[in-house]
């Protein structure tokens, strides 16, 4: 998961990082821009997730650190919703990396280069606390810590 919810009784562990970038038609206008600044975006509608999302939130906080205005003209509950909504240019989106491989290798979707993007986040492997975990559950717990970095940057998306 991408956001543990605090009051919970669990074990949270970070196992990958979880790149927030920002994505564009291939047609939009600032798909061929490079060194996008933040204040530009400011200008931008964007699709996003709920309101209380962990997403939406880190969003919000990351633009307004930098003193820039966020405008959602629309919220989607689903990030494949939000792919296909900035796909049909209703406006950008910020969305995981890992969630675009697709997207990006049939070139339906492109990647910003956005000023002080991308935001990082981790991701989490979580579990109750005091639950004690199987052997099975336990030894995917340990390869998912030892070995989730190496396969995900086998190929990064955004290069492919």
């Amino acid at each position: 998961m991408g956001q543990p919810p605090k009051d919970a009784e669990l074990v949270a562990q970070a196992f990958l990082d979880n790149p927030l970038v920002v994505i564009a038609a291939p047609t939009h206008p600032l798909a061929a821009k490079t060194r996008i600044t933040l204040k530009h975006l400011e200008r931008e509608t964007f699709i996003t997730r709920e309101p209380g999302s962990g997403t939406r939130k880190a969003a919000e906080r990351h633009f307004s650190r930098y003193g820039v205005e966020f405008h959602s003209v629309m919220e989607m509950s689903s990030n494949e919703a939000i792919k296909q909504a900035v796909e049909a240019r209703l406006g950008l989106g910020i969305l995981s990396l890992h969630t675009l491989e697709l997207e990006l290798a049939m070139q339906r979707l492109t990647v910003l280069d956005v000023e002080r993007f991308p935001i990082v986040r981790q991701w989490f492997v979580v579990h109750r606390k005091g639950k004690r975990l199987s052997t099975v559950a336990q030894a995917f717990l340990d390869f998912l810590i030892r070995e989730a970095r190496p396969l995900a940057s086998l190929q990064d998306p955004a290069t492919a």
